[in-house]
């Protein structure tokens, strides 16, 4: 899907060297029966290979790729994608929901053997899931000497926006708000619809607050992309991030556009059934286990959640 169809949910050099070698076919459908198997397919629903990619994604500027955070197989998509695009394109950046901009610093550190893997994990707040998860994509990008644009806003401000909404921004101090996107933009859209019909408990002041964090998030991982860009005019980004963030245009993918409207962006999302109906590329994978069975469990949950962010020291 290119930016100028994209439509109301964690870093682009155009593939010509390999586009004359690397043509738009379907492959035969692989059978999904693991957590680890996986089916890139077309927007209608088309099997597709890696190895024979679109040429839609090959002259992508941006590809986000949206993902359950734990979901082995999509995150084996993701590493083999980096992998064959890696390959072709010397210019290919990986951007990631996974780190945020004050840490781009260790993040270059790390990529230039400067440091190692578990003063990165410490010093960049790295996600739980890092080794297992996120390690394959950023040694690539080590091993090739790619860039890892570290995209995100910083989780504790983001948080902190979540309690008191957007006008926690105003108490920052200039090297803070560098860490956000310039523009946070709250009107009314189909992503702010999505969201607010996504939210199921709390109230409407505190569901506002909520949005405002999460279009901190969008935007942030939106202009850090962009500006990389602008940067490395000839550049290609891979941006891995929650599913969410990216699905339909929305989120991100929305924000990239409207920064920049002359980029072509294609959106890849996980689903649990593939469907002709569908506006992004799909990634058939099996369906994530149920979270909670019980609702008291689910609130439980919830509570502890909330708990947790109200231990939080905001400004």
């Amino acid at each position: 899907m290119k930016s100028t169809v994209l439509f109301s949910l964690a870093s682009v050099l155009l593939l010509s060297g390999c586009s004359q070698q690397i043509q738009s076919t379907s492959a035969p459908s692989q059978a999904i029966t693991s957590f680890y198997d996986y089916q890139l397919l077309s927007p209608a629903g088309s099997p597709l290979s890696l190895s024979a990619l679109p040429q839609e994604i090959i002259d992508a500027d941006v590809i986000l790729i949206g993902e359950w955070h734990t979901h082995a197989a999509i995150h084996r998509f993701q590493t083999d994608l980096f992998k064959q695009l890696s390959a072709t394109n010397p210019k290919l950046a990986l951007s990631m929901e996974q780190f945020s901009r004050n840490k781009q610093t260790v993040v270059d550190e790390y990529l230039s053997g400067k440091i190692g893997e578990q003063t990165l994990m410490s010093d960049a707040n790295a996600w739980p899931n890092y080794e297992s998860d996120y390690r394959p994509l950023v040694e690539i990008a080590k091993a090739k000497g790619r860039d890892v644009i570290a995209a995100n806003a910083p989780k504790p401000i983001v948080k902190c926006i979540g309690q008191q909404g957007i006008s926690y921004v105003d108490k920052l101090d200039i090297d803070e708000k560098s860490w956000l996107a310039k523009n946070i933009d709250l009107s009314d859209s189909p992503y702010k619809s999505k969201f607010l019909a996504s939210m199921h408990h709390g109230d409407e002041e505190q569901t506002q607050k909520q949005f405002a964090a999460q279009m901190t998030w969008d935007a942030t991982m939106a202009e850090s992309i962009v500006n990389y860009l602008a940067l490395h005019p000839k550049a290609q980004i891979m941006h891995i991030a929650g599913k969410f963030h990216i699905e339909n245009g929305l989120g991100t993918a929305a924000q990239i556009v409207k920064l920049n409207p002359k980029l072509n962006v294609v959106v890849i999302s996980p689903i649990e059934k593939a469907s002709n109906e569908d506006s992004d590329y799909q990634l058939e994978v099996l369906t994530p286990p149920k979270r909670f069975v019980k609702q008291e469990n689910m609130m439980k949950a919830y509570k502890a959640i909330k708990n947790r962010n109200h231990d939080l020291v905001c400004k």
